[in-house]
């Protein structure tokens, strides 16, 4: 496969605070944000006019799921394919505790095997609640961040108000990361919508 300018790795919370209205709520904000004008020109706008999507479901140590495997985003036809099929995801882990240390270590695995090279690697990491089980976030985050590897992360305030602060201290790191919060699902989708178009814009922001 030809190179691309992206390789973005979207992992979503699984977990047991999440209830099956709000992975519906996050499934479909996600899936509206990515077929938004400006997501896909940035998709779309670099050297390689082209980037990498997959999705990865997470909930508690071990408990990680690739939901859309790599998939090539080249024309406005494959973003709206790729967000198809981003929307209509299943639940296929069981609600369980916080593992985000294990999801980045799944969402790193991931980037491993990706079909093509990538000029930026960015893992989109989405939850409600701080890391509380399996493997600390911070030794994996800095191993990643090391690698030249971005994680940013969407923080949902509605169970824990300090999440975005926990998320900036622990889970966030590499070139230009940073960190959002929307206070509850129902906003979820227009907070995607300006997380992803601040990081697959051309250049990192500090």
């Amino acid at each position: 496969m030809e190179p691309v300018d992206l390789a973005l790795v979207l992992a979503l919370d699984g977990s047991a605070s999440v209830t099956y209205d709000e992975f519906n709520l996050m499934a479909g904000g996600l899936g509206a944000a990515l077929r938004h004008r400006a997501i896909v020109a940035g998709l779309l706008e670099g050297p390689a006019h082209a980037s990498l999507g997959a999705v990865v479901l997470w909930s508690g140590a071990g408990a990680e799921d690739v939901l859309v495997g790599w998939t090539r985003i080249g024309s406005a036809a494959e973003a709206d394919a790729f967000a198809d099929a981003v929307e209509n995801v299943p639940r296929t882990v069981l609600p369980g505790l916080t593992a985000i240390g294990d999801a980045l270590v799944a969402a790193l695995a991931l980037l491993e095997t990706a079909p093509a090279p990538a000029r930026r690697r960015i893992v989109d990491v989405a939850g409600d609640g701080r890391s509380n089980d399996g493997i600390p976030p911070g030794p994996v985050r800095d191993r990643m961040a090391g690698a030249g590897i971005t994680i940013n992360g969407l923080c949902v305030l509605h169970e824990e108000a300090d999440l975005l602060e926990t998320y900036t201290r622990e889970v966030i790191g590499g070139p230009g990361a940073f960190a959002i919060a929307c206070p509850d699902y129902a906003a979820f989708a227009a907070a995607m919508r300006q997380k992803l178009a601040r990081e697959i814009a051309n250049r990192p922001v500090a």
